[in-house]
């Protein structure tokens, strides 16, 4: 007999936990967000996993009462935006709070940079506080820069696209959180209870045993690798980039496969062709029939860097998206149940963004211009991103405690020699 999945587990939880509260019920929780959460709670600080977007504007062009009221609007709209994470008996819970703007200004001495100032107030994020944070690096008399900051538990691609629309609109006419009436809010909330409620159905049906077998297949090959030695002292992230020619005509339809067999090179290249490393990276989007709403419903997918060539990689991609939908937490007990030995820790991360989805982000009459800081915390021992506009600009951030820098810099090199003839 076959044992229930793990979604079909919390769901039976959560509803035992909530059965007699009625609509004042926090809201049960995705598998994306169950993952995020978790590692929330093994953080020894309760810190979020973030994702900050950096925009360079001239300085005092920001009005930060301004951003604050527009936030606080944003969050009115989006329920996504005022949730917090809660461990209700052990069931992870989201819970619905009041919308709050949250501006703070990160003063720049003399002779520093923002790049040096927002990286280490990132570093010391308070762990309680609304899921979208703004922080703005000023005094340098050029130019400030201003960290756009998301909780990742609430952020994927679609959702971003969303705020900088949604900021730029609301800064430009003045709102706050008080211009939303209740009945719209109370809209909201019923339409992301609804979106996290389907997509847990399919998360459920994506949990089925077939599914299950799948994965452990699939990851049956998983070799991990020990940790680096790197320099225990070291601190910060190392960094590298490129740019390169953006593909013409139909080349982007097949530029995730490559840019996920480019990152399979360099972490291979990375760790030594003995390993096959698991790579992660984030796929998804909202159930057919759920509203537009912002937040996290996409998925964490693993990866096994293997040997296979481009064309074997895209085609095992492919079998991969028609599982995407299983829990990533479903995935691992899978992999460890086959006798996979793989803990769930990703060796290297790879994020892909189409620019052109994204609108940019107009504070009163400056646009934002979107710089890199790479210098932040990383979720695994390297990390790729590679964003698709004019042309495409490749990244690569590596902890130095961890990673040598030679051995990234030669990973770097295997990266874009694959994406460079893709």
């Amino acid at each position: 007999m076959q044992s229930p999945s793990i979604t079909s587990s919390y769901l039976d939880r959560y509803r035992r936990l909530t059965g007699s509260e009625g609509s004042g019920a926090p809201l049960p929780v995705t598998g994306a967000q169950r993952r995020f959460l978790l590692a929330r709670r093994l953080d020894p600080a309760g810190r979020p996993a973030l994702v900050p977007l950096f925009f360079a504007f001239p300085a005092g062009a920001v009005d930060t009462a301004r951003l604050e009221a527009a936030a606080g609007h944003l969050a009115a709209l989006h329920p996504a935006l005022r949730v917090r994470p809660e461990v209700v008996r052990g069931v992870p819970v989201q819970r619905i709070g009041e919308p709050e703007g949250w501006v703070r200004e990160v003063p720049v001495p003399p002779g520093a940079t923002a790049a040096e100032v927002l990286p280490r107030a990132l570093a010391d994020w308070p762990a309680e506080g609304p899921p979208l944070r703004f922080l703005l690096a000023t005094g340098d008399g050029t130019e400030d820069v201003l960290a756009l900051v998301l909780d990742h538990a609430v952020c994927d691609e679609q959702s971003l696209g969303g705020i900088t629309d949604g900021l730029t609109r609301a800064y430009a006419e003045g709102l706050g959180p008080d211009d939303v009436p209740a009945t719209r809010r109370a809209e909201g909330t019923a339409a992301y209870r609804e979106a996290v409620e389907l997509q847990l159905a399919a998360e459920e049906r994506a949990s089925a045993p077939a599914a299950r077998a799948y994965w452990a297949r699939r990851l049956a090959g998983l070799r991990p690798p020990p940790p680096l030695a790197g320099r225990p002292e070291a601190t910060g992230t190392g960094s590298t980039r490129l740019r390169l020619p953006s593909p013409a005509g139909d080349g982007r339809a097949a530029a995730f496969p490559a840019a996920l067999d480019a990152c399979a090179r360099a972490a291979r290249t990375l760790y030594g062709a003995e390993h096959v490393p698991a790579l992660g990276y984030p796929w998804g989007g909202r159930p057919a029939a759920a509203a537009p709403v912002l937040g996290c419903f996409l998925n964490t997918v693993a990866h096994p860097a293997d040997a296979e060539g481009p064309e074997a990689r895209t085609a095992a991609w492919w079998d991969d998206l028609d599982h995407a939908d299983a829990p990533f937490d479903e995935v691992v007990h899978a992999a460890r149940g086959a006798g996979v030995p793989w803990s769930g820790r990703f060796d290297g991360l790879l994020t892909f963004e189409d620019l052109g989805r994204r609108p940019p982000l107009r504070l009163g009459g400056a646009t934002g211009r979107e710089t890199h800081l790479d210098d932040r915390p990383l979720q695994a021992p390297f990390a790729v991103s590679v964003s698709y506009g004019d042309d495409v600009l490749v990244r690569m951030a590596w902890r130095r405690s961890d990673v040598p820098d030679d051995r990234a810099e030669d990973a770097f090199a295997a990266l874009v020699s694959v994406l460079a003839t893709a």
